[in-house]
């Protein structure tokens, strides 16, 4: 099962994971906290939006070979200018749910269908979108809850990504949310990263699942990060985006897996 914040959220992370496993003979399970209703994008905010992006969620799931998609239906908590929490959120919204509620609702899906396996984010949401840390926190505890023998947090090895931003920014103006500072400290440092999954040869899946979600690709003032992605030139894009890293916590440091399932010791 992977456990992501908003639809379009597994395409950048994940996609070439699940789409593996599913290759694989795996079942493949999506379950997204919130259906991104204030997202950035053409449309106004609202469910209108909401509903779109979870059309295209279906969309990409179909693609990557998915088996199940459910939304746990809490409000997308948007993100302030700065960042961080957004001062107007709605009622519902998923910063502000109760952890061990939210944990329960997502442990019940890990248990009705016997999970293996949980995906969920690292400690700082990667980035620091509020949701995606608490994905991290219901996360942790649903897996508690259904006693899911593997939690992998998805994450990128920061360290080759900075140079990489500091090299392009050389010759690409990127757009102002794409600051690359930002990535000094966000997702994780090379050294705490467990799982190096070479999904290279789902490239075209994972593509396919980032074009699915049409209206993350446009919105403000230019390009938004997905349609920047989406411009990478195919030979490129995967050799770009050709490996998924997890850290699994109950995993010594230091440990260097390729699959979501090698044993260890290996």
């Amino acid at each position: 099962m992977f456990f992501h914040a908003h639809p379009d959220d597994e395409a950048l992370l994940t996609a070439g994971t699940m789409a593996m496993l599913a290759a694989e003979g795996h079942r493949v399970v999506l379950v997204v906290a919130t259906a991104g209703e204030r997202g950035l994008a053409e449309m106004e905010p609202g469910d209108a939006l909401g509903e779109t992006r979870l059309k295209e969620l279906y969309t990409s799931a179909a693609l990557l070979g998915c088996a199940r998609v459910e939304c746990l239906g809490y409000g997308d908590s948007g993100l302030s200018p700065k960042g961080g929490s957004a001062d107007e959120r709605p009622d519902n919204a998923f910063i502000d749910a109760d952890t061990e509620e939210a944990a329960k609702a997502l442990a019940a899906i890990l248990q009705e269908e016997e999970a293996d396996l949980l995906a969920i984010y690292d400690p700082a949401g990667g980035y620091g979108h509020p949701d995606h840390v608490q994905v991290h926190r219901v996360g942790r505890r649903a897996s508690e809850i259904a006693q899911t023998p593997i939690v992998l947090e998805a994450t990128v090895n920061r360290d080759p990504l900075v140079r990489l931003l500091r090299l392009a920014s050389r010759f690409y103006r990127f757009p102002p949310e794409f600051d690359v500072r930002t990535f000094e400290s966000a997702y994780s440092a090379s050294e705490t990263i467990t799982h190096r999954v070479n999904v290279r040869k789902y490239a075209k899946q994972k593509r396919a699942s980032m074009a699915a979600h049409a209206s993350q690709a446009s919105g403000g003032d230019s390009d938004r990060t997905l349609a920047v992605m989406l411009k990478v030139p195919r030979p490129l894009y995967r050799l770009v985006f050709g490996t998924e890293w997890y850290v699994r916590r109950d995993l010594p440091p230091g440990a260097r897996l390729t699959h979501p399932f090698d044993p260890w010791p290996p």
